[in-house]
């Protein structure tokens, strides 16, 4: 058998890669420092953006970020128009 699919080859479903898994256990590593310095330039930071984008990446991180609503044109309901066609059966004469 060539190409196509085989059983038991390939990686697993949802398992990582040995560097994947490298890199996020070194990004964890700096998390309480990362979470720290955002909470100071939320409180101290002169500018006002930079207050508030600290304080979304904050949040995101605590409750996850905000649902995004999915929209039509302007703004409506989403339309869905589903088109069936069905072909005469032959007889086969």
């Amino acid at each position: 058998m060539r190409g196509g699919k085989r059983a038991g080859a390939g990686r697993k479903p949802g398992a990582r890669n040995k560097t994947t898994a490298e890199v996020k256990e070194l990004a964890q590593a700096h998390g309480p420092d990362a979470i720290a310095r955002l909470a100071h330039l939320m409180k101290h930071s002169d500018s006002d953006a930079a207050q508030v984008a600290a304080a979304n990446s904050l949040l995101d991180r605590a409750y996850g970020k905000a649902a995004q609503a999915l929209t039509g044109q302007d703004g409506g309901a989403i339309e869905v128009i589903a088109k069936l066609t069905w072909a005469a059966k032959s007889s086969g004469k």
